[in-house]
């Protein structure tokens, strides 16, 4: 591959064997070079393939705008993100990363410091991605002497979550308002509150965020291949779990217009079921 453009240093942009333009990000892989040089595979750390062009622009953009350094501890925050959760995260979220984390070290810098509204649930709701969250304030910190404070850790949190389900943070706010919703149903139901530190608990919060996106996306399961006699079998043995998961059912299609097939049943039963038995 050759330099068609450069970003900066740390960034090119070139085509990729089908012709494609995509983005070549790798410490030092453009110093000293220039339009047309061959680029060194072993700098390589990244390739972008964005799935549109707004996005691609964009990210042109940010790369050509912002200091070196933030892109550097962008991408060591999305690296111990993977790393931490075990997942592949959508490319879209060094955009929003780089976005963010520029425009955080500028408020701080004048003393300018939002408060998270949405803390708590993400404490709870979304602990690794709060790990990683810490993680990043504590890298600010050790590179430019920035104490930033928890709320901070929590909007990186929020970002990751995005890049997990959805690429829009509007859909994690209302998804984190759907979690809290359904939480709070199961808690009344039993009149019981959960060990938030159980295995059971962390399955089941990571079965209602995607199920949360399937819900304002309107995607709903399609895989209704319940077979109505494990239905059956579920129902009765764990009954009150069951009666439970109906009341959501009854929630989320009055308050969300959006209808849960068999699948969706028996998966909240189940995963309530085991919530309680901690």
């Amino acid at each position: 591959m050759v330099i068609n453009k450069i970003l900066n240093n740390n960034a090119v942009i070139t085509f990729d064997d089908k012709g494609k333009e995509i983005i070549i990000m790798g410490k030092g892989i453009a110093y000293g070079k220039r339009k047309g040089d061959f680029i060194e595979e072993n700098k390589i750390t990244k390739k972008f393939i964005l799935s549109s062009m707004e996005h691609s622009n964009h990210l042109v953009d940010i790369l050509s705008s912002i200091p070196t350094e933030y892109i550097e501890l962008c991408h060591d925050i999305v690296q111990y993100a993977k790393q931490k959760l075990s997942i592949e995260l959508d490319d879209s979220l060094y955009i929003s990363l780089m976005d963010h984390i520029t425009t955080s070290i500028e408020r701080y810098n004048k003393g300018v410091i939002l408060k998270n509204k949405l803390l708590w649930e993400i404490k709870h709701f979304y602990k690794n991605e709060y790990e990683v969250g810490l993680y990043g304030i504590d890298i600010i910190k050790k590179n430019y002497g920035l104490t930033m404070d928890e709320d901070e850790a929590g909007f990186i949190a929020l970002h990751i979550v995005s890049a997990e389900v959805s690429n829009n943070i509007k859909d994690v706010y209302e998804i984190t308002g759907f979690i809290q919703n359904i939480t709070n149903i199961i808690k009344y139901y039993f009149n019981r509150d959960f060990n938030t530190e159980s295995y059971n608990y962390y399955r089941f919060i990571t079965h209602l965020k995607f199920f949360g996106y399937r819900v304002f996306s309107k995607k709903s399961n399609k895989n209704d291949s319940i077979n109505n006699n494990l239905l059956d079998i579920i129902k009765e043995e764990y009954k009150e779990a069951y009666l439970c998961s109906l009341k959501i059912k009854q929630f989320i299609e009055k308050k969300y217009y959006f209808y849960l097939n068999d699948d969706e049943i028996l998966y909240l039963t189940i995963h309530i079921a085991k919530l309680i038995s901690d």
